[in-house]
């Protein structure tokens, strides 16, 4: 297989902390050094999230400015991805960011539950997001949790609620979601392939399923999503020592099943991506 795959690495997210992995970087400066060994290591796409100095989340629009400013200077032409997720903040301050035009941003276009609480994203909440991404001209990544989220994600595509061309992650081994299974993937897969097809799709496993469901997107001729905020081991004896080495591994693979990582001027070009 030729197409070329591209690495996303999730370099932090909301709820791992130094005392989980001292690697998983806090400060901006942190984010930006730990950003531009992956990049160096093959990641194509930066998701980002930003923390307070006490390790927090936070949804604060300077913060996140400070991030891309910060990574366009040290990883140019890098693919810039900002989380709207539910876990720093509360209805439109989630998207308080996306005036900053970012290259993407994450959307889940549905609720779900998470291992202790709800995730909401009402219906007007989403249309909202949907619509400063289009406004900002901002691709969204879906973030689907359910099977339901990639039904959604393809009408509001067809209905021209979405900007740019459909993005389609499978975010998989949550606690009370989608489970890590591979009959549940291949089924996700087949239902990209027939409601949108032409369409790009990935997938994520979190902690011990990262590993795996990397191979199973690879290895279907899908994209990939690695890093820290998802998993902070190697394995069940070794912490990951940085997010670069997470994205050295999922490189590995992409070796094994002949797949050539996709450099950042491929995936701006297969994402329908603007110019960098």
């Amino acid at each position: 297989m030729t197409k070329p795959c591209i690495i996303c690495v999730a370099i932090t997210g909301s709820v791992p902390q130094k005392a989980d992995n001292p690697a998983v970087p806090i400060t901006i400066d942190e984010q930006v050094e730990s950003t531009h060994a992956a990049f160096e290591a093959g990641a194509s796409i930066a998701h980002c999230h930003v923390r307070m100095e006490d390790g927090s989340t936070t949804s604060d629009p300077e913060r996140f400015a400070r991030l891309k400013e910060g990574l366009e200077k040290h990883c140019p032409v890098m693919i810039i991805q900002f989380s709207t997720g539910g876990r720093s903040g509360a209805g439109a301050e989630r998207g308080g960011m996306l005036p900053l035009r970012p290259d993407m941003a994450s959307l889940t276009v549905g609720s779900n539950n998470f291992p202790t609480r709800v995730y909401e994203n009402p219906p007007d909440l989403v249309a909202w997001l949907a619509s400063e991404m289009t406004k900002y001209d901002v691709t969204p990544e879906i973030e689907a949790f359910d099977l339901s989220h990639i039904h959604q994600a393809v009408m509001m595509k067809q209905a021209g609620l979405l900007p740019g061309k459909l993005y389609v992650q499978f975010v998989m081994g949550v606690k009370n979601a989608m489970p890590a299974d591979k009959d549940v993937f291949d089924y996700y897969v087949r239902t990209m392939e027939r409601l949108a097809p032409g369409a790009e799709w990935c997938a994520a496993g979190i902690g011990r399923h990262q590993i795996e469901v990397n191979e199973w997107c690879i290895a279907a001729g899908g994209h990939t999503r690695t890093g820290l905020e998802d998993n902070v081991r190697l394995d069940r004896e070794r912490l990951a020592p940085s997010n670069a080495a997470l994205v050295e591994r999922a490189v590995a693979l992409c070796e094994r099943y002949e797949r050539p990582v996709a450099s950042v001027a491929q995936a701006r070009e297969m994402l329908g991506l603007r110019a960098a």
